[in-house]
């Protein structure tokens, strides 16, 4: 018995910190998570949840990691050495009392106010958590973060962040076979490197900036070719290499998306991910949707109308970008291990310059110039995705992106 669990491994239900707490809760030495007799005594916030002033000297009620909450003690101020859950926590408490028309000095916290401060305190130790999550699951430069200062929602429900696409069923995917030979790809490429082995050219400059126009497809190098991961054709499996904010939105549009960085024009920013389903699986689901009031069905309609990518319940951080009909991001289609053209990777590139703070956003509605470009369906189609020769009525949803140009309606 004891050979065959040898090698077995399961996941723990505590976290690091919380082990470490409870041994030196329960005086354990433990090499491994560092604790040691010196250090029995060493213990972290997890968060402040009340405040009081006694003879002008400040007070805070904290919950110590590892401890459960009747176990909770008022400490003073000198007492406390850490900076930024205080701010946070005085950030709050004068958001709370302006609210409430309540003094800002004040001797002691109203049951409101105090219900309300635990429900922040707990709702970011809980966004911190999925903030954590989805850096962990990423394999990319650029770093996720997520704030909320509108309301007290925590991580949506019935989401899981990925790192590729998840097939469905009915959903096969032939990976490439060959790659191109070719030592420097962009200085000596051998017959046009992978682009011009499918008779297509070049889609990126040598700042890795896309350069064909939209509807024209882009073939990167892929795990069968001869270059390195350097590699100037290699962008979009990169992954996100801009630090992006999840955030609530304040004109009622949920999350929304913005970057902490400037994007210059044409620049990949990210690409959207989700559940590949058949056309068949999209319109059954899109009548859920519809009644749900939600949209993440996307129609990969490159050449045939054949598959569909689901972001509801699977994807990555494009599942909180919203619409815009003026937006400053522009979808390609993108081949890199897998050749079929039905099943394209869907990336959205920089339409303009993005300042650090704007939010950024894709037109759920967007068309290309048939004229300039390969396919006139690209990219046309999110919003009536899997319903497009149905009979399926769909539900007239308000557009709230507030520019100057806005069709009051995304479909």
């Amino acid at each position: 018995m004891a050979q065959c669990l040898k090698d077995c491994r399961v996941s723990c239900k505590l976290s690091w910190e919380d082990l470490q707490a409870l041994c030196r809760r329960e005086r354990v030495v433990c090499k491994q998570l560092n604790v040691a007799k010196n250090n029995f005594n060493d213990y972290e916030v997890e968060y402040l949840c009340n405040y009081k002033k006694h003879k002008g000297r400040e007070f805070f009620l904290v919950k110590w990691k590892g401890y459960t909450e009747s176990e909770n003690t008022w400490e003073p101020l000198r007492n406390l050495k850490c900076p930024i859950l205080l701010n946070q926590f005085r950030q709050d408490m004068k958001a709370a009392l302006l609210q409430a028309n309540n003094p800002l000095d004040p001797e002691s916290l109203s049951a409101p106010i105090v219900s309300f401060l635990l429900q922040k305190a707990k709702q970011r130790m809980k966004l911190q958590k999925w903030e954590d999550l989805m850096n962990r699951t990423c394999k990319q430069k650029g770093h996720i973060f997520v704030c909320n200062e509108i309301n007290l929602d925590g991580p949506p429900k019935n989401f899981t962040y990925i790192n590729e696409n998840k097939l469905g069923k009915g959903v096969d995917v032939n990976p490439a076979i060959v790659g191109c030979e070719c030592d420097d790809c962009f200085s000596q490429p051998v017959d046009g490197c992978c682009p011009g082995l499918l008779k297509r050219r070049r889609a990126y400059n040598d700042s890795r900036q896309v350069k064909v126009m939209p509807g024209v497809p882009i073939y990167e190098c892929n795990s069968k070719c001869r270059c390195g991961p350097g590699c100037a054709n290699r962008v979009v499996q990169k992954g996100i290499q801009y630090d992006l904010c999840i955030f609530k939105t304040t004109n009622g549009r949920g999350w929304g998306v913005r970057t902490l960085q400037r994007i210059y024009k044409n620049s990949f920013v990210m690409e959207y991910l989700g559940e590949i389903i058949t056309t068949e699986e999209a319109e059954r689901r899109g009548v859920v949707y519809d009644k749900q009031g939600i949209t993440y069905l996307f129609d990969l309609d490159y050449v045939d109308d054949v598959y569909t990518i689901d972001a509801a319940h699977y994807g990555n951080i494009s599942h909180f970008v919203n619409h815009s009909c003026d937006p400053n991001l522009q979808v390609y289609n993108v081949f890199i291990d897998n050749l079929d053209e039905r099943l394209p990777r869907i990336a959205f590139f920089a339409k303009r310059g993005i300042k650090a703070g704007e939010e950024l956003t894709f037109d759920y509605k967007m068309t290309v110039d048939p004229i300039n470009a390969e396919s006139s369906k690209m990219d046309s189609e999110f919003s009536r995705a899997g319903t497009e020769g149905s009979a399926i009525k769909r539900i007239h949803m308000e557009c709230k992106c507030g520019v100057k140009n806005c069709r009051k309606y995304l479909f």
